[in-house]
């Protein structure tokens, strides 16, 4: 068998293989021709970092994103400096970052406190989340999943007064770290609440990263006979090394946009040491190998990681990032020791 030169030759290898036209192949994968990636690094990502990041790092990473060609970047969160603290600098970051026409920076707001914060810094587009689990919610924030929801009412319908556009976090959406097993419906449930609310679109969370293709194909199955399936985006997380599997599992079910963070940023606290956010560069590098449009200049992303990682002090989560930047490197040297 004769080698593949590229992960971008992959799908004609395949097609060739089995005796398909590329565009057989690619209607037996189910795979939609162009993906959103929405980047949620610098808010999910960088909220557990416990050292304080200045606040011009965040801006950096938040200005090298948008020139990665992001439609979508998470800027930040409106929430407690109690409860967020490395966050306490939330309007300072929206003062500052180089906003792009075309691009939206959504930040978090979990009540109207944040959101008049928000409102305040200039942000045009707001989240809201609520968890698939009961135990998680009675847990993490002393109600009901129904009673949670509930809260966020006085947001969707302050920010349809002015204008801001909405969009929903539905997290444990296939396992919970308290109940175990989170049920396909449950998630669903929650996720048709959000949209009859105003969310313009809902997120998929796995957000301890239990999920296989099965499982998360269960949920988004069930959540689309109550959502339309464009209104839905899958945010899986890597502890167990599933997110590039299950994303592919949202991708052939119709999903067409991608939670992911830059350098894998983000930990999954009820893991200790386990990884959290599926890595944007991973995330890139599998579409690329897909052919699947994303927007996404891989290079510029490449640049930002890098930059993340080396004022954290810490390496990438990236798999894919880690292994283009060192190739990036030694070609590099190898041109120098050339010129030399």
């Amino acid at each position: 068998m004769r080698a593949v030169s590229s992960l971008a030759s992959i799908p004609q290898f395949w097609a060739t293989l089995h005796g398909l036209s590329t565009r057989q192949l690619s209607t037996l994968l189910s795979l939609p021709k162009s993906v959103t990636i929405y980047e949620v690094g610098p808010r999910d990502g960088l909220q557990n970092e416990p050292t304080q990041i200045p606040t011009s790092t965040k801006v950096t990473l938040i200005n090298k994103l948008t020139e990665a060609g992001f439609r979508a970047i998470e800027a930040t969160s409106f929430v407690s400096p109690k409860w967020v603290p490395q966050l306490a600098d939330a309007a300072e970051v929206m003062k500052q970052i180089a906003r792009k026409p075309g691009v939206a920076y959504p930040v978090l707001t979990p009540n109207m406190k944040g959101f008049e914060g928000a409102l305040a810094a200039g942000a045009r587009e707001v989240a809201i989340f609520g968890a698939a689990s009961e135990a998680f919610s009675q847990r993490n924030i002393n109600c009901s999943v129904s009673e949670s929801l509930k809260r966020f009412e006085a947001v969707t319908e302050a920010a349809k007064k002015e204008g801001v556009r909405v969009r929903g976090y539905v997290s444990c959406v296939v396992g919970c770290p308290y109940q175990g097993k989170v049920e396909p419906q449950a998630a669903a449930d929650v996720a048709r609440a959000l949209y009859d609310m105003g969310c313009y679109e809902v997120s998929m969370g796995d957000t301890i990263g239990v999920g296989t293709p099965a499982s998360v194909a269960r949920m988004f199955e069930a959540s689309m006979k109550v959502v339309p399936v464009e209104k839905l985006a899958a945010h899986m997380h890597d502890t167990y090394g599933q997110a590039l599997a299950n994303i592919l599992a949202s991708l052939q079910l119709g999903v067409s946009v991608i939670d992911s963070s830059v350098a894998g940023l983000g930990g999954c606290p009820y893991a200790k040491g386990a990884s959290g956010n599926v890595a944007t560069e991973d995330v890139v590098y599998m579409l690329d190998g897909l052919g699947v449009h994303h927007g996404t200049k891989l290079e510029v992303l490449l640049d930002a990681a890098a930059f993340i990682s080396q004022a954290l002090g810490k390496p990438s989560h990236s798999r894919a990032g880690n292994a283009l930047l060192a190739a990036r490197a030694a070609a590099a040297a190898k041109k120098a020791k050339q010129q030399a």
